[in-house]
């Protein structure tokens, strides 16, 4: 399998002869911030950041590139910084809409089919294939106070394959745990820059979170991505590495974005 680092928590996924592109986030960079989102719902702890514009970086390739040859999207929850929005509620634009999608439930499937795609698959915890490769939606907890919405992680094998754990966007809880003990996955990528929201508290992975997934699955190798693009972060790679050394975290890969890792 070959993981390719997009931007933020979009990354390029070769597995099983196919090619997933798990959350487009794509547009270029500074078209929004926050406090563009109609009624204010997002509100960070800082102020100054809430008003920053985000992507804050741009693609690090083209955008054709990134599109090329990709079988499936793969989107683990609708939300602006893993998709593109649009004000008048559609999703998505550059994408192209021939292409399948898989999604977390029925509410996500509606938006991609009013957004003009012409396939919108919701993945089971029963597992489905697609091509060679099985996916099995599995739990995600997006949020230590509120919830910030439903997500999913999915959890793709093949046996030819390692164990992929997509964890998506949630925090260390008792079910990503029990994922980890029971599948057993090869590679886990996690989404880790600590992203918080006033209403919701810490929506995603910290350090601290990292070192309990490296604790409970020490054989497995950690993709850690979902970095340095998003105004409510509290981590970048730089602090982010600084904290997993304190902890002793070593069995990690951080990509750059455009970097490609193998496995």
């Amino acid at each position: 399998m070959k993981l390719t680092q997009i931007r933020n928590a979009t990354n390029r996924l070769d597995y099983a002869g196919k090619i997933f592109l798990i959350d487009p986030w794509l547009m270029p960079k500074h078209q929004f911030s926050f406090v563009d989102v109609p009624g204010r719902p997002y509100h960070v702890p800082d102020e100054m950041k809430e008003h920053l514009p985000m992507p804050f970086y741009d693609l690090p390739m083209p955008l054709e590139e990134i599109l090329a040859g990709v079988d499936y999207y793969l989107v683990t929850h609708i939300h602006p910084d893993h998709i593109d929005m649009s004000m008048d509620g559609t999703v998505g634009t550059p994408l192209d809409k021939t292409v399948p999608v898989i999604c977390q439930n029925a509410e996500d499937a509606a938006v991609f089919k009013k957004s003009g795609f012409q396939n919108a698959t919701v993945l089971c915890e029963t597992g489905m294939l697609f091509g060679q490769a099985k996916l099995t939606k599995v739990p995600a907890l997006h949020g230590t106070v509120n919830p910030c919405g439903d997500a999913m992680g999915v959890m793709f094998e093949n046996e030819k394959e390692k164990t992929f754990y997509l964890a998506g966007d949630t925090i260390w809880y008792p079910a990503v745990a029990d994922m980890l003990k029971r599948c057993q996955p090869e590679v886990v990528a996690l989404n880790c820059c600590a992203a918080e929201t006033v209403e919701n508290g810490r929506l995603i992975m910290d350090a601290e979170d990292v070192h309990c997934v490296a604790k409970t699955a020490p054989n497995a190798r950690l993709y850690l991505t979902h970095l340095d693009n998003v105004a409510h972060a509290a981590l970048t790679r730089h602090t982010l590495k600084g904290k997993l050394a304190e902890r002793g975290v070593t069995n990690y890969d951080m990509p750059n974005d455009g970097q490609s890792v193998m496995y």
